[in-house]
């Protein structure tokens, strides 16, 4: 388990991480989110010892990390995977992080197998594309077999076959009762491999629950579809304060500000035959930009167009 308790990390007037709180459990996968900027990076490091909080305190299965007389069998970290020496074979740079902890020759070749590294194993790092090098990190993290698995962006660089494994490898692992902590942009991943949720904005606690809680408070506010033959009817029907409806094609009706239960009972009073009554369901991505519009650092500006006659006469 991970407790971060009240954390402050301060970088002179900067306020990286501002009294946050929350706990990853073990057992299940927790996906941990915000815009660049949150917070995120740094309350890892806080987490691995490699920062010092301004306040506050960070627990590992009631330890802190400093305290650890041998880490690797405790905690797994990737933060960046490629910081490695790249003239080093994957296998010899995982020989040498076992001999620092008593760790058995055989344990890095069972790694270097669960990662599917194994025919480049004897290669150097320096060699190596973007996704071997990750794998090569997700092994490191795996090396002392720990109870703690804490991750930055695993997937970063993997090929789909590499997803789906790095998606399965972390929820068999959170099924066998390890704690996985899994920071990563790739909103569909998260969805897919994470249970829980901690979104972070502007070093702050935005949310700490479940993907579906997050799904599902962001599904009550998107728009039923609605397919009847009778849509001029219904559409009179259901006009109203904070009430819009916008008609695509025929006999369909995009309904915002009415839940699909009061369009139901008033389409059941009139006689109004319905073929379809479905309320679209937020993605996790929706989710995510309703949470932390208010909290995002850097925006994206607008690129002019720098031949606006020809944009006129297109």
């Amino acid at each position: 388990m991970i407790d971060v308790s009240h954390v402050t990390k301060r970088y002179g007037e900067k306020i990286a991480v501002d009294d946050l709180t929350f706990a990853v459990k073990p057992g299940i996968v927790t996906g941990f989110l915000g815009p660049n900027g949150a917070g995120k990076s740094t309350t890892m490091r806080v987490i691995l010892g490699l920062d010092a909080p301004t306040s506050g305190h960070v627990l590992v299965n009631d330890n802190a990390y400093r305290d650890l007389p041998a880490p690797l069998h405790e905690i797994g970290a990737m933060l960046e995977a490629r910081a490695i020496h790249t003239g080093r074979s994957a296998f010899h740079h995982l020989l040498a992080m076992a001999q620092t902890h008593g760790i058995p020759r055989s344990r890095v070749t069972e790694v270097v197998d669960i990662v599917g590294l194994s025919d480049v194993a004897r290669k150097r790092v320096g060699g190596f594309s973007l996704g071997m090098g990750q794998r090569l990190g997700i092994a490191a993290a795996l090396l002392g077999d720990p109870a703690v698995l804490i991750l930055d962006e695993p997937a970063n660089g993997l090929d789909p076959e590499g997803i789906l494994w790095i998606r399965n490898l972390l929820k068999g692992l959170a099924a066998e009762g390890r704690t996985v902590f899994l920071s990563s942009h790739l909103m569909s991943e998260i969805a897919l491999t994470a249970e829980h949720l901690i979104v972070v904005g502007r070093g702050r606690l935005i949310a700490d629950t479940t993907v579906a809680e997050i799904v599902a408070q962001a599904s009550e506010h998107q728009a039923v579809h609605v397919r009847t033959p009778d849509a001029s009817r219904l559409r009179d029907a259901l006009v109203g304060d904070g009430v819009t409806i916008v008609s695509d094609e025929r006999g369909r009706l995009e309904v915002h500000g009415m839940s699909s239960e009061q369009i139901g009972e008033i389409a059941a009073r009139l006689g109004i035959v319905l073929h379809e009554l479905t309320r679209q369901t937020a993605s996790l991505e929706d989710a995510f930009m309703a949470l932390t519009g208010d909290a995002v650092e850097y925006h994206a500006g607008v690129i002019e167009s720098a031949t606006p006659e020809l944009e006129q006469v297109a």
